[in-house]
C-alpha cells in the first residue's frame, strides 16, 4: 500500500477539486442572504443504519474550506448508527458551513455505505482465518475514500494503484507469452529498476496453478472465477507456499464458501462499485 504522505495527499486533491468543482467562483445562494459574519451551528443527522465513515474527513473538509470552524464529534468513524443519531455539531460562519456542506455530505453518505457493506463481508467471515479485500474498481478520482471507507468497516486494503504492487492477471500473462515468461520478465524488471514490489499472479484453472506454483517469488496466487471444489484443489497444491486469494463475482452469499475453502483473502469489487449511499443530512440548528 502507499504511504501515509502519499494517501494525505491524495486526500488534500479530492478536497480541493471538488471544492473548485462545487463552489466555483462562489457560492451564490449563500452570499446572496446571509450576512458574511453571521455565525451558526449545524449537526450530521444519520437517517439510516448502518456503520458511520467519513467524519474525519468531514474535519478535514471544515478546516480546508475555513480552519475557524469548530466540529464536536459524537460518533466516531466505524461505530455502529442509527435513524435519529446525530454524528457531530459544526460552528462558525455560517457561509463557510454551507460552502463545505455538499462535499461532507457526498463524501460521508458513500464512505458510509462502502463501510457498511464491508463490515457485512467481515461479519460473515467471522469464525474463519479469511480477510475481505477491496480492488481497484472505484470511482475515478476518490479512490482514496472508498479504500479509507473499507478500512473503517473493517476490511483490508488491496493495492492502491498501478504503481504499488504488480498484479499479472490474464491479459499479462497472454501478451506475454505465458505464465512462466511473464513472472521471469517481471522479475528481472524488479531488479533492473530496483523496485520491491510484490507480485500476485492471476490463475484460471488448476493447470495455471500447478506452472505458477513452480516459479519463486510469487507473493499471493488469485485463484480467479474457480467453483468451490476447485478452489480447495487449489489451495491443497499451494500448500502454503504463498498466499491466496478468491476473486470473481464474490458475493455476500458466496464470501464464506469460498473462506471455507481456505484462502487467506476473497476480493469483491462489489464492495466499492456497488452501493447504496446512506441516508445523511446537515441540518441548521442555531443561526
Amino acid at each position: 500500500m502507499i504511504s501515509k504522505d502519499l494517501f494525505d495527499r491524495e486526500l488534500n486533491i479530492i478536497i480541493a477539486n471538488a471544492i473548485r468543482e462545487d463552489v466555483g467562483d462562489g457560492d451564490h445562494s449563500s452570499l446572496a442572504c446571509i450576512p458574511y459574519d453571521a455565525i451558526g451551528e449545524a449537526k450530521l443527522l444519520v437517517k439510516e443504519k448502518g456503520i458511520i465513515a467519513g467524519v474525519e474527513f468531514a474535519k478535514q473538509v471544515f478546516d480546508y474550506v475555513n480552519p475557524t470552524l469548530e466540529v464536536e464529534i459524537l460518533i466516531n468513524d466505524g461505530e455502529a448508527v442509527k435513524y435519529g443519531d446525530v454524528c457531530f455539531f459544526v460552528s462558525g460562519l455560517s457561509q463557510s458551513i454551507l460552502k463545505a456542506e455538499r462535499l461532507v455530505l457526498n463524501a460521508m453518505q458513500r464512505m458510509s455505505a462502502i463501510a457498511t457493506k464491508t463490515n457485512a463481508f467481515v461479519k460473515a467471515l467471522e469464525g474463519t482465518n479469511t480477510k475481505v479485500l477491496d480492488t481497484r474498481k472505484t470511482t475515478p478520482g476518490i479512490r482514496a475514500l472508498e479504500k479509507w471507507a473499507v478500512k473503517i468497516g473493517g476490511g483490508e486494503n488491496h493495492r492502491f494503484a498501478l504503481y504499488d504492487m504488480i498484479m499479472l492477471k490474464d491479459n499479462h500473462i497472454d501478451f506475454a507469452g505465458g505464465i512462466t515468461k511473464a513472472i521471469d520478465a517481471t522479475k528481472m524488471y524488479l531488479e533492473d529498476h530496483r523496485l520491491q514490489l510484490k507480485i500476485i499472479v492471476e490463475a484460471r484453472n488448476l493447470t495455471e496453478i500447478k506452472e505458477i506454483i513452480k516459479n519463486d517469488g510469487v507473493h499471493r496466487i488469485l485463484i480467479d472465477n474457480f467453483n468451490f471444489e476447485d478452489t480447495k484443489k487449489a489451495v491443497a497444491l499451494i500448500n502454503g507456499k504463498c498466499q491466496t486469494e478468491s476473486s470473481g463475482g464474490i458475493t455476500l452469499e458466496t464470501a464464506i464458501k469460498y473462506a471455507k475453502c481456505g484462502v487467506d483473502f476473497v476480493s469483491s469489487g462489489a464492495l466499492t462499485h456497488s452501493v447504496s449511499n446512506m441516508d445523511l443530512s446537515l441540518k441548521a440548528i442555531k443561526y
